[in-house]
């Protein structure tokens, strides 16, 4: 079983609050970092764009990530989402396990 790292930029604190507690509730994620006062540069419909976002980091098994993705996009305010997944090469077994028993729950 895969462990994956997912990132989501999310356009202020609350929409990243409201969306990582929602995952966590429902079982797709074991833990989400929201991390604030990050800038964007990026390219959107033909022009170039800054903005101020926060970047979630989700903690999740392979296998939860096409649930994980759906309800992103279904709760997301964005149209086109940044959601971005990093396999976990290694990690603490201890680690590894919460993962496992808080999604198991």
């Amino acid at each position: 079983m895969g462990y994956i790292t997912v990132f989501v930029t999310c356009p202020d604190k609350d929409v990243g609050k409201k969306i990582a507690k929602s995952l966590v509730e429902n079982k797709l994620a074991a833990c989400v970092n929201i991390i604030d006062g990050l800038s964007s540069v990026y390219y959107w419909q033909g022009k170039i764009e800054e903005d101020n976002e926060v970047l979630l980091i989700i903690k999740t098994r392979e296998d939860h990530y096409e649930k994980l993705e759906k309800f992103i996009k279904e709760h997301h305010p964005y149209t086109v989402p940044e959601i971005i997944a990093m396999p976990v090469i290694k990690g603490s077994q201890d680690y590894l396990n919460w993962i496992d028993e808080t999604l198991s729950r």
